[in-house]
């Protein structure tokens, strides 16, 4: 018989400190997570319009779906599987339902499956023998199952606090998909010893659905990764029941025959990857030269501090109460595994110049190394969290009714002004809907803040609650309160329409309009909003013209301006003019 040790932990928890949160507790923060910020949201500028108007035209036949584009070019960001998902779901839809709205559908999907494959990774994780409390002499330790369901609560609590996460989390382009495709690969990689079936189908879709999504480097790396901390794993680990403390050897023999076929699988994966990657021509060269200057490493520090905010503070506390087990990083699969994962994201992203896409990749992981920070927590430090938090995210929360109320009732007449200046063209009124969706977040935010604040029993997620309920209410807000000055300023639609009335209110019939210096979600926006048939060539004989204003010093050396006639200048403001259109009519002959 041989005794496996597990290296010291520096987990004391009981069994009444692993008490479950309700369920519909964590369906009720997810689902409002996801559904804030994506219902009654038009399509922002950048990559989220533009990545809409690829899937339009794969939609409609319009383009080749090996190489998705906008109006016979092809798409900016290289990828495949967003696009098509989208597409899909524009095809799938109801007749009724705008193109827009069933892609925020598909895309809600998709966040919740983030969140579900990130519960069960930290689980997975979780259960494993190093990650487990120190039992008592005389018993009364956690359960490892129920420590797991606690850890796991806490580290879907810490992804949902993170600052990052909002914005992108809601947004119809590549990013979201590659963040659902690496928690799908991370679940896979932590579960494998547990779920063989369950966890080779997840880290298969995950790691293929990276390839598809514009991340081969990211899916081999972490592939990778998941090898080295599978190989270093205790055989114990891979017990799917409740370990024994003593394991003949021939028992053994059985997990380790299990262990190497499993990395063998993982091996033949990445594989199968790096040739997908090969033939549809996904692998490209994205590292840029290191900045010279303290200022732009500023700037990267800084973005990096917000966005992981705030599990990179309980990151940073795990790897120092974990320190004793530094010695067996490997086999300590629950530390190994998301802290490359974080490191690769957070190295990744000043590889690349300050890519934001990189640091949501590492927010899974991130989220887990926060996780593991609870329970190891000093009932000062957790009280010191809980009122920081209280009070960051109440004068936050009151800050956006302030404003608000004054912006819609004129009254104090400073900030109302400052607003209306800001917001050109749009005037501020009361939405009984979007007041009463407010109103519910705030009081759901204050009933937990009397709860919380109340002596309660022990919980290992309880230092998380806070954070992650004062993020989801101010993302409420913002959604649901500012909504319509978000999409007024942040979206095309305004500038999309006043080209259109310019065009419709002109004597010249309607025709194809030709375009020169626009991107490719300002030509969305023109498609989408105004149903305009756009034309790219510059050979293209069409009766309007509609030039970016930034380009209008060079767009005579392109075109023959004298055939053109200048009919309206659409823009947000006064004040733009970066992303101001000028719409030119064709000279009769």
């Amino acid at each position: 018989m041989i005794r496996l040790n597990p290296p010291p932990s520096p987990v004391i928890v009981s069994q009444e400190g692993v008490r479950r949160l309700p369920r519909w507790g964590m369906l009720l923060f997810c689902l409002v997570y996801a559904l804030a910020g994506n219902v009654g949201r038009e399509p922002w500028k950048g990559d989220d319009i533009a990545s809409f108007g690829y899937m339009l035209e794969l939609a409609q036949g319009r383009t080749d779906w090996l190489s998705p584009g906008l109006l016979g070019e092809s798409a900016g960001f290289k990828a495949l599987l967003p696009y098509w998902i989208g597409a899909w779901a524009i095809r799938l839809a109801p007749g009724e339902m705008p193109a827009a709205q069933a892609v925020q559908v598909a895309y809600i999907a998709l966040l919740l499956l983030t969140f579900l494959a990130c519960w069960y990774a930290i689980y997975y994780l979780a259960r494993s023998r190093a990650a487990q409390p120190v039992s008592f002499a005389f018993g009364g330790e956690a359960s490892p199952s129920d420590y797991a369901r606690a850890i796991a609560d806490g580290g879907l609590l810490a992804l949902l606090s993170c600052l990052g996460l909002a914005e992108a989390a809601h947004q119809m382009s590549p990013p979201l998909v590659q963040l659902c495709c690496m928690s799908l690969l991370f679940f896979g990689l932590a579960a494998l010893p547990y779920r063989v079936v369950q966890a080779a189908l997840a880290a298969v879709v995950g790691m293929v659905g990276l390839v598809l999504s514009g991340a081969p480097a990211v899916a081999v790396l972490v592939g990778m990764m998941g090898v080295l901390a599978l190989a270093a794993s205790p055989r114990v680990d891979w017990l799917r029941s409740s370990p024994d403390y003593e394991l003949s050897e021939k028992e053994l023999d059985v997990l380790q025959r299990r262990r190497w076929t499993s990395i063998a699988g993982v091996v033949a994966l990445m594989a199968v990857c790096a040739y997908l990657a090969s033939v549809f021509g996904m692998w490209r060269w994205r590292i840029q030269p290191l900045p010279s200057r303290w200022i732009h490493w500023r700037d990267l520090i800084k973005l990096q501090l917000w966005f992981f905010w705030p599990a990179w503070l309980f990151a940073l506390w795990t790897l120092w109460r974990w320190r004793r087990q530094w010695r067996s990083i490997l086999s300590s699969r629950h530390i190994a595994l998301p802290l490359g994962m974080t490191l690769l994201g957070s190295i990744g992203s000043l590889l690349v110049g300050k890519d934001k896409a990189m640091l949501l990749l590492a927010l899974p992981a991130s989220a887990t190394l926060a996780a593991f920070a609870l329970p190891t927590l000093k009932r000062s430090m957790g009280a010191f969290i809980d009122w920081f938090t209280l009070l960051l995210f109440t004068l936050a929360g009151g800050y956006i009714w302030f404003v608000w109320f004054a912006a819609v009732t004129g009254v104090p007449r400073r900030p109302a002004e400052r607003i209306h200046r800001m917001l050109e063209g749009l005037p501020m009124r009361l939405q009984w809907g979007a007041f009463a969706a407010g109103l519910l977040a705030t009081i759901g935010w204050l009933v937990l803040v009397r709860w919380r604040t109340r002596r309660l029993r022990p919980a290992i997620w309880k230092s998380m609650i806070l954070p992650a309920a004062g993020v989801t209410m101010c993302w409420v807000l913002l959604a649901t309160l500012w909504l319509p000055a978000l999409n007024h300023v942040r979206s095309y639609q305004v500038v999309a329409n006043q080209v259109t009335h310019a065009i419709r209110q002109a004597a010249m019939p309607e025709g194809c309009v030709q375009q020169y210096g626009l991107e490719d979600a300002q030509l969305t926006a023109l498609m989408y909003y105004g149903k305009l048939d756009v034309m790219r060539g510059r050979e293209a004989q069409c009766p309007w013209l509609v030039v970016r204003q930034s380009r209008m010093a060079i767009v005579e050396h392109a075109l023959d301006m004298q055939a053109w006639q200048q009919v309206a200048v659409a823009s947000r403001s006064a004040k733009e003019t970066d992303e101001a259109m000028v719409v030119f009519m064709r000279k009769q002959p």
